[in-house]
Formats: C-alpha cells, structure tokens, sequence
C-alpha cells in the first residue's frame, strides 16, 4: 500500500495543502491551524482562466486548493506546450515573487478554488515556522524532481508510454491527497490539451488513447480516468514512483 500520512491529521479535515505537506514535515497542530489560516481567502476561478500570464511580473503566490491548473508555455510560433499540472494542494512556485516576470503562463483546466497569498506571509512563514519551512522546501524538491522526470519521460518514451506513465503519477498525486480512488480519477482536460502535454498531435494522442483502451490498460470517458490494472499500467510505463518522494517523513528540525 502507498505510504500516508498518519490517520489521525487526516480524519479531522481534508484540506488537500495539509495533506499535501504531511508528507514533507511531521506538522503539529499549531502547523496546520497556519496553514487553514492562509487558505481562508480562496476564490472561485472559471475552467480555461489565466491565473497568472507569460511576461507578466509575479506579485502573489497561488495556491490550488480544488480543481487542476497546468503550467504552459507559449512558442514563437503559436503553439502550446502544456509544462506541469496543478493539483488541489499544489503551489503555483512558492518563491515565484523574487522573479521579474513569468517565464510560463498557469491556467485554470476546470473551474477551481484557488488561493493568492502575499509574498510577506510567505516570508514570514519560513522565518518563524520551521516545520511548516521543511515542507515547503520539500514541495519545492518534488516539484523539481517531477519536472525532471518529464524531460526524460518526454526525450525517451514513446507517446503511449509518456501517456501511460503521465496517468501513473495523476494517480498517485490524488490520491495523496485525496481526490482519486484506488484505480481512477478526474482528468479535466480537452483532447488539445492532452497533446499538448505529450507534444504530440491531437489525432495521435486519439490513437494512443485507443490503443490502451484495447490493450485494457485505461478508458478514458466523461473526463474520468479509469485504470483497469494498476500493476499492468505501471509495468507498461516503467512506472517508478520515487521521484514524488511521498514517504514519511524524516530527519526532522527541531522547533525554534
């Protein structure tokens, strides 16, 4: 069974940030009294909204809570490439301010809840709050150590593996938090956007689709995803989930 977060921080709310950051620091109560504090001024945000555009300068941080963004950029030649999925609990770089201007733009998938934090509460947070600093470095690392994973994913699978290993780590990404069951989840995205994320052309991501649907790995239907092996899936990709780093934690600071 995948490691989780002790039981006990989990049947007493499922705010997916807190769900998110129990993996990255052993969180005390007064951690998470914090962390619902900053996520008190959330707001609703239509499906296929620009949350923050490419060349824009960075004021605020934002911060998922419902919902699935993608981080994308845009091409001198106009197209897309879809970069990173945003899932509820993820930030949308926590230390993005310090930037003059975006190198990415994020956009909403589906109507989400999201949140816009102030640089200031950041900063004070990693100065004052040393578990909550260890969890926060610890997204920062996974987030680092997805990204690299999709380079290589990208320059050395074929496009039904990029599809099948990409569906392997939606999984497991919500149900840390949460939001998936044991061999299926919400997948908000077009067909474009899809492609987009492969680098590939719409009719082949349709026939990549088609062709794990008939291998009986995954059907995909209503934008819902449902994995009819989870072992053969994992096999297919070459699926290691290492790379999100989604064990206890350990090695613990001590409190200031």
């Amino acid at each position: 069974m995948w490691p989780r977060p002790a039981m006990g921080a989990w049947c007493v709310m499922d705010n997916p940030l807190i769900r998110k950051l129990e993996f990255g620091a052993r969180l005390e109560t007064a951690d998470r009294a914090r962390l619902e504090e900053i996520c008190r001024r959330a707001r609703r945000v239509e499906a296929r909204t620009d949350l923050i555009e490419q060349g824009e300068p960075p004021s605020m941080v934002r911060l998922v809570l419902e919902g699935m963004a993608y981080r994308y950029k845009l091409l001198p030649n106009g197209r897309r490439s879809i970069v990173g999925f945003l899932l509820p609990g993820d930030f949308c770089d926590l230390h993005v301010a310090i930037l003059g201007r975006m190198d990415h733009a994020i956009a909403t998938a589906v109507t989400s809840t999201v949140v816009e934090i102030d640089r200031d509460t950041i900063e004070d947070i990693t100065r004052t709050e040393p578990r909550i600093t260890r969890a926060f470095w610890w997204a920062t690392l996974v987030d680092e150590a997805t990204l690299r994973e999709w380079l290589a994913s990208m320059g050395h699978r074929p496009a039904d593996k990029q599809m099948a290993h990409l569906f392997c780590e939606l999984l497991i990404r919500l149900q840390a938090v949460g939001r998936a069951s044991v061999d299926s989840f919400r997948l908000p995205v077009t067909q474009d956007e899809l492609a987009d994320t492969l680098g590939i052309s719409v009719v082949h991501a349709n026939r990549v689709l088609q062709q794990l649907r008939e291998d009986g790995l995954v059907t995909m239907r209503n934008r819902t995803v449902k994995i009819h092996d989870v072992g053969r899936l994992y096999a297919f990709a070459e699926f290691d989930p290492t790379y999100l780093h989604l064990a206890p934690p350990r090695n613990e600071p001590e409190a200031a």
